[in-house]
Order: C-alpha cells, then sequence, then structure tokens
C-alpha cells in the first residue's frame, strides 16, 4: 500500500524531480507549489510525510512545519534547505521537524529518508489505532459477569480468539457485541495490531463503499485526496463489521470477494491491494431469514458464519445486574467527583425484575442517569426512571419483547410459568411465601408446580 507522500517547493524544477524520483520508487505524490494550498490540502486529505522546503513566499517551511506539528502531530516534515542554510534547518529539527535535507540533494539520501520517515508515520498510525483501542478496552466498557450465559459467551471467545477464522456475533442491541468483537481480537495473535470497528448501518451505500475500501482523489465529486478505508486501517490486525445485516447487495458482493481474494481496490481505482485481516461481524437481524428472503447472500453468511457467538440479552442473565449496575455507578461516579454506597435491596429488586429491551447498553444510561440526579449516597427506588419502577410500564416492556404474532394460550402459560419460578426463587422456595407473593392459595400453587413440571424446593 504505497504511502501518500506531499511535497511543497515554490521552485518547480525540485518539484518535477521529487515527484519522478518518489512515484519511481512506488510512492502516491502530491506536488504543490504554493504552501498555502499545501496547508489547505492537509486540512482535507489523509497524508504520511510532508517534504517542504524551507523559503518560500506566502509561507516558510518553518510556519509550515508548525502548522503540521500543531494538527497533525503524528505526521513528519521533511525539510530541505539550501547548503549555506544548515543552521535554519538545525533550527526546525528542535521544533519537530523529523529531517532535513540539503540542495542540491543526494537521490539516495532523499529516499533513505524517506523510507525511514514513512517507517515513522506508519508506527505512528499503528500506536494510534492500537492506544484508541486499548483506551476503549480498559475504560468504561468491560466484559463483565459470572452468569452461566455470559460464561459460555467467554469460553467461547477463548477458544475462537487463537485462529484466523471469521467469526458472526449474533444478539439484540445494547448486548456488548462490539465488546466481545474487542475481546477476541486482545485475546488473538493479532493483538499488537490495529482493532478497527465500522458500523455498517451509519453510512449510506455509497459513502460506506469508500469507508471501507478508500478512495482515489477524484473517483466521485468530493473526493479531493486519496482516501484510506477501513481494510487498509486493518492490515495485520482486526476488521469489525457492525450491523452486517444492512450492507447492500452490491457491497455484499465485494465483501464476499475480500473473505475469498484478501484483496480489492479503491473506489475509482484499478490496482488490486492485498490485505490480512481478520473480519469479525455482528447483527442484531436473523441472517438466516435474511437469506430466505433473498435480502442476505447465501454464500456471503456462510463466509461470516464460521464461527458464530450469540449473546444473551440481559433478562437472561439477570444475577449479573448487580454487577453491572454497580460498575457503571462506581464508572460514571468517578466520572462526576460523586460518592455512591451503592443501591438499597429495593432498588436492586427492581432493576432485576425490569426486562430491559435496550440490554446493557440501557442498564448503564440508566446508571448515569442515577448519579447525575441523585442527591444522596444511596440509589433508592425513587432515584430509578418511571419506566423502571411502575409496574404498567414493566408489563408494557415485557409484552413489547413479544413477537408480533403469538399463540395467545402458549404466551400466557409460559408467563405464568416464568413468575411462579421467579417467586419461588425470591422466596427461597418457601412455597407459603411464594404463593403469597403470587396472591394465590398454597393448594392452587401446588397445582400450577404439578401443570409446568416445576421442581418447588
Amino acid at each position: 500500500m504505497a504511502d501518500h507522500i506531499l511535497v511543497i517547493d515554490d521552485e518547480q524544477n525540485y518539484l518535477l524531480i521529487l515527484e519522478a524520483l518518489l512515484q519511481d520508487k512506488g510512492y502516491h505524490v502530491t506536488a504543490l507549489n504554493d504552501p498555502e494550498t499545501a496547508v489547505q490540502f492537509l486540512d482535507e486529505s489523509e497524508v504520511d510525510v510532508v517534504i517542504t522546503d524551507m523559503k518560500m513566499p506566502k509561507l516558510s517551511g518553518r510556519e509550515v512545519l508548525e502548522r503540521v506539528r500543531r494538527d497533525l502531530p503524528h505526521v513528519p516534515v521533511l525539510i530541505m534547505t539550501a547548503f549555506g542554510s544548515i543552521e535554519g534547518a538545525v533550527e526546525a529539527m528542535k521544533i519537530g521537524a523529523y529531517d532535513y535535507i540539503t540542495k542540491p540533494f543526494s537521490n539516495e539520501e532523499l529516499l533513505l529518508s524517506v523510507s525511514k520517515a514513512c517507517q515513522y508515520a506508519a508506527a505512528q498510525r499503528q500506536n494510534r489505532l492500537l492506544r484508541e483501542s486499548l483506551e476503549d478496552r480498559y475504560g468504561l466498557h468491560k466484559i463483565i459477569g459470572k452468569s452461566r450465559a455470559i460464561s459460555k459467551v467467554m469460553d467461547m471467545v477463548d477458544r475462537a480468539a487463537p485462529s484466523k477464522s471469521t467469526v458472526l456475533i449474533t444478539g439484540e442491541s445494547g448486548t456488548g457485541k462490539e465488546l466481545v468483537a474487542r475481546a477476541i481480537h486482545y485475546a488473538s495473535p493479532r493483538h499488537e495490531s490495529p482493532f478497527v470497528s465500522v458500523n455498517c448501518m451509519a453510512f449510506n451505500p455509497g459513502v460506506l463503499e469508500s469507508e471501507l475500501f478508500g478512495h482515489e482523489k477524484g473517483s466521485f465529486t468530493g473526493a479531493v485526496a486519496q482516501k484510506r478505508g477501513r481494510f487498509e486501517m486493518a492490515d495485520q490486525g482486526t476488521l469489525f463489521l457492525d450491523e452486517i445485516g444492512e450492507l447492500s447487495h452490491d457491497l455484499q458482493v465485494k465483501l464476499l470477494r475480500v473473505l475469498q481474494e484478501r484483496t480489492f481496490e479503491r473506489v475509482g481505482g484499478s490496482r488490486s491491494m492485498e490485505v490480512d485481516i481478520r473480519v469479525v461481524a455482528a447483527t442484531n437481524k436473523d441472517l438466516v431469514k435474511a437469506v430466505e428472503n433473498g435480502e442476505f447472500r447465501e454464500d456471503l453468511y456462510y463466509r461470516l458464519n464460521v464461527i458464530q457467538i450469540e449473546l444473551p440479552p440481559l433478562r437472561e442473565r439477570r444475577e449479573d445486574i448487580p454487577l453491572l449496575a454497580s460498575h457503571f455507578l462506581d464508572v460514571y461516579a468517578t466520572e462526576n467527583q460523586k460518592k455512591f454506597g451503592g443501591f438499597s435491596p429495593e432498588a436492586l429488586e427492581y432493576l432485576q425484575a425490569y426486562e430491559w429491551p435496550g440490554n446493557v447498553r440501557q442498564l448503564e444510561n440508566v446508571m448515569e442517569r442515577c448519579v447525575v440526579l441523585a442527591d444522596r449516597e444511596t440509589i433508592e427506588v425513587d432515584d430509578l426512571p418511571p419506566e423502571i419502577r411502575d409496574e404498567e410500564s414493566q408489563y408494557k416492556s415485557a409484552v413489547d419483547l413479544l413477537p408480533e404474532r403469538i399463540n395467545l394460550p402458549d404466551t400466557m402459560e409460559k408467563i405464568e410459568s416464568a413468575l411462579i419460578r421467579r417467586a419461588l426463587v425470591r422466596s427461597e422456595f418457601v412455597q407459603t411465601r411464594a404463593a403469597e407473593m403470587l396472591g394465590v392459595s398454597k393448594s392452587n400453587l401446588q397445582y400450577k408446580l404439578k401443570k409446568y413440571n416445576i421442581a418447588g424446593h
């Protein structure tokens, strides 16, 4: 993948020589003779290395250097200067120039300096992506839980991580699919390389194609410079494709080709580029049904679904709710410089009883709200939002999770069975207390236990 080098020199002859020399070595070069235009170009484009002459009209090389250091500190700048102005070049080194080159220059000396600068830029880019990934990994978002459901997920992560196989993560929105993708990456041999994510639902198809594969300058209106795509950025690492079920048919075809051949072209480009990446995809859609309906390619589905990890909704791992709530409470208390001693038993009961249609993401938002609005050190029932403490809202939340078409008698029996099991757990399997909780007689409860084949102890 060619490094992009911006060359700035008001002397046209040097500009042409540098452009030809660098292009001959495989670099992508933008050559500009106006430093003000070059600074504007840097605001709109991605470059790896800047080479600038020291003495130019309008803006000096030092001023260009200062702007790059301020706005793009990860981009190395090489200063070119006449032999008699070395003192100025040394001064430029003191304020952050990567290297200086004297005119007239030796081709070998210049190419060596450019090569080292490109290596430095690549290291800076990788470190920046890795640092961002690590901040996400060890910041607010940690996989927390001890339930059997989440333990099974982490066991799958441990077994899948060392391989190169594509992973498909399924589950409702807000269950933590990206967290699991990051866990796979950090437990894999690629953990020192970038983790790059893209939400396929966040862009329209045309923009998403450019985000994934990059584009060449002039390939479409507004493409003022070459741009790397996420595939290039994730080279040697992991690419996470969230909401994969939203891909258009054309992009499904292109993604299938990348997965099969590990090659692609930038938008508007003709050169085939190779990448070494692991793809982890995620969706809250039923892709099997999407395949049956002709909305998703069957061959792509099988390419993605080599290893499938299904994340349970929060309502199916209720024992994790106190752990998660306490974690988010601590995080936002620290962020808001507040102190909390935890939750009242009643507040925890409400949290565990709620159906959480928005899953862990909703729980996190609720905890942030509690921290900001609570005026005491213990979170009480009154501090919880209305939809959680109001019984009618809880029932509506539960009903909203049911499919549109149901068998009413069967559904009612399942709900009754679930309520009986919950009452038994909360009463520590004392049937008299469980019957009181449910508002039925003990004999009626025992009849229901036999009907639903529920162990009453």
